[in-house]
């Protein structure tokens, strides 16, 4: 996949998907000396584990023909200094799940924790990864 960037303004970035048009703005975070109006690159790290997290244990309950009647998540992200970089990124996850034996829940955390973004993360980055079934 392709993406287009630009600098519209200082420490702001505008991102276009080449495949469907979407727009994303990011800009660096007040206390780096930003506007603080959209999400800053490290806030999309740790929305990205996140969301990454939810579309696997979306894709994986599907193939097993269990049904999720929700999901709600909750991300937060530490910055490490020198170098500073994202330290660690916690994420609380609650999934409203219709049937489903225990070892179906087991197996979709441990589908969870194996996708592609959590995966490509550095692995000094401390991924704190919690979650529910309801």
């Amino acid at each position: 996949m392709k993406f287009e960037l630009t600098y519209p303004e200082p420490l702001r970035t505008r991102a276009v998907h080449k495949g469907n048009g979407q727009v994303l703005l990011s800009d660096a975070p007040k206390d780096n000396g930003g506007l603080g109006e959209a999400f800053s690159p490290t806030d999309l790290v740790a929305v990205g584990l996140a969301s990454c997290i939810m579309t696997i244990l979306g894709l994986r309950a599907a193939s097993r023909d269990l049904r999720i009647l929700g999901m709600t998540a909750e991300t937060e992200k530490k910055m490490s200094p020198n170098p500073r970089r994202v330290g660690r990124i916690a994420v609380g996850l609650t999934v409203r799940l219709e049937g489903g034996t225990e070892a179906d829940q087991n197996w979709l955390r441990e589908e969870a924790l194996a996708c592609p973004v959590a995966l490509s993360l550095h692995p000094d980055l401390r991924q704190d990864i919690r979650i529910e079934f309801a």
